[in-house]
């Protein structure tokens, strides 16, 4: 072989260097196979696959393990799941909820206080007597609010719970006199045994009847003194059947009015102004029966004389109460009586203001034009004559005159 056609020492390094590139190739090409293994480094970088499992030498959590291709960041793992957010409705509803929830809580405290305070005597020091009228067939939830209107109790509910949670049924209807500072038991038991059948005093006291008061002014003085209520005493006031009574009893004294029409209260002008001793057990009736008795005893001596005049008892009494307030002394009186008699002569209307302040209810000092034209039968600078009645109780001194 010639010489220089054969290989030297460098070319025959090179050839071998070229020969281990190539396998060198081969074998990267084969490990990129799908059926090759993955290396170390491999399982490492796809760890988001889920079924690879960390090997010894995985790094630490939060380090970057190297990689064979230059270094090139890997894939974000998926955040853990938190907790979901409240929405602003969520919040707005459980923010309500809590205030009802708590509301309930402190009504209830406050309603279970209030009931048993409730079941206490509402004064217990009191010493003053209210006579409460327990009308027939009235329940118990009635009974209840009476007595609460009468102030007796404090609660008319928690009475109707009180007597029916304890068996308190038997009720009777009637006439009570009641402390505020009575226990509930204590009451049921006052309603068990039952009433008067009119309203009675239950303790003494005495009532003054000024002159010249309407029945009204009574009726407050009445209830201010004695047991019995300003309504009980007006109520009176319009009872038929007791007007018969009293008319049975003076004939000649009640007659007049007893036949008048449009009259407020019949017994206006027949309540004597006195000082009357209400004793215990005395029923209204009694007390009004002692006043008309007064006014009869005061009146027995004109009788004639009224009939001699041709005029009656009612028109005597109304012209009386008229002279009572419109003058002050006993001379007033007679002029006064004596202008109204030659009006009545006349025909003219008596034009009294006192009439005028009855008619429309109130006391004024000054009238006004739509008070004179009042159309109630009363109003004396309206109409002429003596008018229905009595516009208040007169004086001994004020029937003189006539």
């Amino acid at each position: 072989m010639d010489k220089d056609n054969q290989p030297t020492k460098n070319e025959s390094e090179n050839t071998k260097l070229d020969s281990t590139a190539a396998d060198a190739q081969t074998t990267d090409t084969t490990a990129q196979t799908p059926n090759s293994a993955p290396s170390k480094n491999d399982q490492q970088v796809t760890g988001d696959s889920g079924d690879s499992q960390p090997t010894e030498s995985a790094t630490p959590s939060g380090t970057m393990p190297p990689t064979g291709n230059g270094g090139s960041t890997p894939p974000t793992p998926p955040e853990k799941p938190g907790k979901p957010k409240m929405s602003m409705g969520h919040r707005i509803i459980i923010g309500v909820v809590s205030i009802l929830v708590v509301l309930v809580v402190v009504s209830g405290i406050g309603f279970y206080r209030y009931f048993k305070s409730a079941q206490k005597p509402l004064n217990a020091h009191s010493t003053q007597v209210v006579q409460v009228d327990i009308p027939m067939g009235a329940s118990t939830k009635k009974i209840g609010s009476i007595l609460q209107e009468k102030n007796i109790v404090k609660s008319g509910m928690v009475f109707n719970y009180f007597v029916k949670s304890r068996n308190f049924t038997a009720f009777r209807a009637g006439y009570y006199q009641l402390k505020s500072s009575m226990t509930l038991t204590q009451i049921a038991k006052q309603l068990e045994k039952g009433g008067s059948s009119e309203p009675i005093q239950s303790s003494k006291g005495k009532v003054l009847v000024r002159e010249g008061v309407q029945i009204k002014d009574i009726a407050t003085t009445i209830a201010a003194s004695t047991d019995f209520s300003k309504s009980e005493f007006l109520s009176l006031m319009k009872d038929q059947t007791f007007m018969n009574q009293l008319y049975k009893q003076y004939p000649q004294l009640l007659k007049s009015t007893m036949t008048s029409k449009h009259v407020r209260y019949k017994l206006e002008g027949y309540l004597y102004p006195a000082t009357y001793t209400v004793n215990k057990k005395m029923s209204l009736k009694q007390l009004v029966e002692q006043m008309v008795g007064a006014t009869n005893t005061e009146m027995r001596p004109y009788y004639k004389y009224i009939a001699k005049k041709k005029m009656t008892v009612q028109q005597v009494l109304t012209l009386s109460s008229l002279v009572e307030r419109e003058g002050v002394t006993n001379t007033d009186w007679r002029k006064i009586a004596g202008v109204f008699f030659n009006r009545i002569k006349q025909g003219m209307p008596l034009q009294s203001d006192i009439s005028v302040m009855y008619a429309i209810n109130k006391h004024k000092k000054n009238l006004s034009d739509s008070d004179l034209q009042s159309n109630s039968p009363y109003n004396l600078y309206k109409y002429a004559g003596y008018g229905p009645g009595p516009f208040n109780s007169p004086s001994s001194d004020s029937i003189k005159p006539f």
